[in-house]
C-alpha cells in the first residue's frame, strides 16, 4: 500500500474554554486543550492508576463559533481530526514547537451550556454530529 493516513480519534474533556481568534475576511479559529484519561492497574502495588493526555485542538471558521456557543470547560466531545505540527519563531528569538490536532468533525457527548435556543442543531438530541466541512448554514448566528 503507498497511501498514507493522518486521522486521529479522541473522546474528552475540555480543559478550558474556547479560545478565540479572528482574522481580516471573517476567518476564525478557536483553540481548545482536551484531556484524555488512561486507567490501569500497578501489578506490583494493586493500585488504581489514572495517566491524562492532554491534546491541542484547533476548530475553524463555523465550526470555531459552534464550538465557542456550545462548550465549556469540563464538557466531554468527540472529535475526529488529522495530526499536525507547526513551529514558529517566539519574541525571544527561539523556536517553538507544538502538536495539535485540526478538528475535522466532532460531536457534543455531554454539555452544560443550554442548546435549546437553536432548533438548527437538532435541539432535540445534545449528541448532533457536525461536520466542519458541511455545516448548516448559520448565518444569524455570526458575531459580525
Amino acid at each position: 500500500m503507498n497511501g498514507t493516513l493522518n486521522k486521529v480519534m479522541l473522546i474528552g474533556h475540555l480543559g478550558d474554554d474556547i479560545k478565540m481568534h479572528y482574522f481580516e475576511g471573517g476567518n476564525c479559529i478557536g483553540r481548545f486543550p482536551l484531556a484524555t484519561n488512561e486507567v490501569y492497574i500497578n501489578k506490583q502495588t494493586n493500585e488504581k492508576i489514572t495517566s491524562t493526555e492532554w491534546h491541542n485542538l484547533v476548530v475553524r471558521n463555523k465550526a470555531a463559533e459552534i464550538c465557542e456557543k456550545y462548550l465549556s470547560k469540563g464538557d466531554k466531545i468527540y472529535v475526529e481530526g488529522r495530526i499536525k505540527s507547526r513551529q514558529w519563531q517566539a519574541e525571544d528569538g527561539t523556536t517553538k514547537y507544538t502538536t495539535e490536532i485540526q478538528v475535522t468533525e466532532f460531536t457534543f457527548l455531554a454539555v452544560k451550556k443550554d442548546m435549546e435556543g437553536n432548533k438548527s442543531h437538532s435541539a432535540d438530541s445534545k449528541n448532533s454530529n457536525f461536520d466542519s466541512q458541511n455545516l448548516p448554514n448559520h448565518e444569524n448566528d455570526l458575531p459580525f
